[in-house]
């Protein structure tokens, strides 16, 4: 991999910019993607692809539409520039659900109408019909008739109607309705159609939206296209060159890099990078610019302790399981971005996938969410405050155990009830495992070894910490006991650094610590 090239010259950052032209005629940074465009319409026709937010899919497509309308210019230098005939001109057909909000009964009637009044009045075609579905079918026709060349159909959040409306169900389920007749209009009108695209950031089953376009590629998990949205090291390198000096490659890496949909590369989300050039800092771009209440409120609901969030395990089938009346866990956590792949394993020709975290960004800020949800204000509130790394590295085993037990003081009686995770131990290790995840430390939840799991591993310079986590009557000691039984710290003996050994115990009746021990491993 080459180094940066220090003199290379800057060019603007197309922070927010979803437009080919614009990029290109700006001279922003531009990484290729017309390679993987090429592939696609060399080996197919109809395609889908499911990524998560922010990750370059608008940009993708508006690329697709500037290149199947010959806007030669533009591509100049890339590689589909000397493989793509530009003689030939195709008309665009692009919908995007993106902007408005379709939460309530209607809204997306009437704003696909607006849409296709627009396109109609933009490409001068009067298409008659007095549905939704024929009006569509109409203009696809029209369009056709009118360019003597098949149509291409790019159509961007796909699923945003059906999302937004996942609190109110019969609305969901309305919208889902409508798009799958607008759906099953492109295969209908096949001999017309040159090209399909949908992209969006979940998966709905084929069978409840897509029953009538049936003959989608969907190349989500296709190894080949892996990186056609998001940025790779090579990229990063290759591109990028002159904005990478004074950064750390290391902490690039661990914040922002780890995003894996099967192919040799993992790959970052480009609008942290792009945010992380502009303002020279490790934070979190990318899961600011959203609110995951749904996901937390589903994962509290279904009662999911929050250190299982790391080591879910899924088919490709349930990582697409995903409808209005049913989401899986993993599926959701998947195809929004908060989970990716991070290893797979055949058991006899049937696939699954281990999902973990993908970067330091996500993990320290989805357990910052979940500690908002698990703990009241004013807990929460300390949980912020804490100096747990002061604590941890100075070994000030009784100022840990002091802060986790004013922590949990402020915890409402029934409080873990109501959030819907029934058993105190599961509650009470989420409210530990988050608080330290959302402090950034280098954990590992149900670390395994020869004769079990430890239920939580924190690794320091300084040292590692092997906790136990017990749920009891009365304080027993069972805790520490296990660990060292089990052997639990055995591993990390050979790294010549100090091994601590922590056993927790929570009272049932007092929904506080009942005993909080801590030895040294020899």
């Amino acid at each position: 991999m080459s180094a940066p090239d220090d003199g290379a010259a800057k060019r603007k950052l197309p922070i927010g910019i979803q437009t080919f032209r614009l990029i290109r005629e700006e001279g922003c940074y531009y990484v290729d993607k017309t390679a993987h465009i090429q592939r696609l319409v060399d080996a197919g026709r109809h395609y889908f692809l499911s990524r998560p937010r922010r990750f370059g899919k608008s940009l993708l497509l508006d690329t697709i539409k500037e290149l199947f309308e010959g806007s030669e210019e533009l591509f100049r230098g890339l590689a589909v520039h000397d493989r793509w005939d530009w003689g030939v001109r195709r008309p665009v057909l692009r919908i995007s659900f993106g902007a408005g909000h379709f939460g309530t009964p209607g809204q997306l009637e009437a704003l696909f109408g607006d849409k296709l009044d627009a396109i109609e009045r933009s490409a001068g075609v009067a298409a008659a019909g007095a549905t939704a579905v024929g009006r569509f079918t109409a203009l696809i026709e029209a369009l056709r008739e009118r360019a003597g060349q098949r149509v291409v159909i790019l159509i961007d959040e796909y699923d945003k109607p059906i999302l937004d409306a996942l609190e109110a169900p019969e609305v969901a389920r309305a919208n889902r309705d409508f798009l799958r007749g607008i759906y099953s209009v492109i295969k209908d009108c096949d001999a017309h159609v040159k090209f399909t695209f949908l992209t969006g950031v979940s998966k709905f089953s084929k069978v409840s939206l897509f029953s009538g376009l049936n003959n989608l590629t969907d190349i989500t998990l296709d190894p080949q296209y892996s990186a056609i949205c998001g940025y790779t090291e090579r990229d990063l390198d290759e591109v990028f060159a002159p904005e990478l000096p004074g950064l750390d490659r290391g902490e690039v890496r661990r914040w922002y890099n780890g995003y894996s949909w099967l192919g040799e590369e993992k790959v970052y989300n480009p609008f942290d990078i792009l945010l992380l050039f502009q303002q020279r800092k490790f934070k979190a771009h990318w899961f600011e610019t959203g609110s995951p209440k749904f996901l937390i409120d589903t994962l509290l609901r279904r009662g999911v302790p929050t250190p299982n969030l790391e080591g879910m395990v899924g088919t490709e089938a349930l990582l697409s399981a995903f409808d209005v009346d049913e989401m899986s866990v993993e599926a959701l956590l998947f195809q929004t971005g908060y989970l990716t792949i991070v290893d797979e394993e055949d058991r006899g020709g049937r696939i699954r996938y281990r999902l973990g975290y993908p970067n330091q960004e996500v993990r320290q800020s989805l357990n910052e969410r979940l500690l908002v949800a698990l703990l009241p204000d004013a807990a929460r509130r300390r949980a912020d405050d804490a100096p747990l790394r002061e604590l941890l590295a100075a070994n000030d085993f009784a100022g840990l155990e002091a802060f986790f037990r004013s922590l949990f003081a402020g915890v409402p009686h029934q409080w873990h009830v109501n959030n819907n995770i029934q058993d105190y131990e599961g509650y009470y290790a989420s409210v530990v495992y988050s608080c330290f995840a959302a402090h950034g430390f280098d954990l590992i939840p149900e670390d395994s070894s020869s004769a079990g799991r430890a239920d939580m591993v924190v690794r320091l310079d300084g040292g590692v910490y092997v906790f136990e986590f017990k749920s009891v009557e009365r304080a027993s000691g069972q805790a520490l006991a296990q660990i060292k039984e089990k052997g639990y710290a055995d591993k990390y003996l050979r790294l010549g650094r100090p091994v601590h050994l922590i056993g927790v115990e929570f009272s049932r009746e007092d929904r506080n610590i009942a005993a909080f021990e801590v030895a040294r491993a020899a």
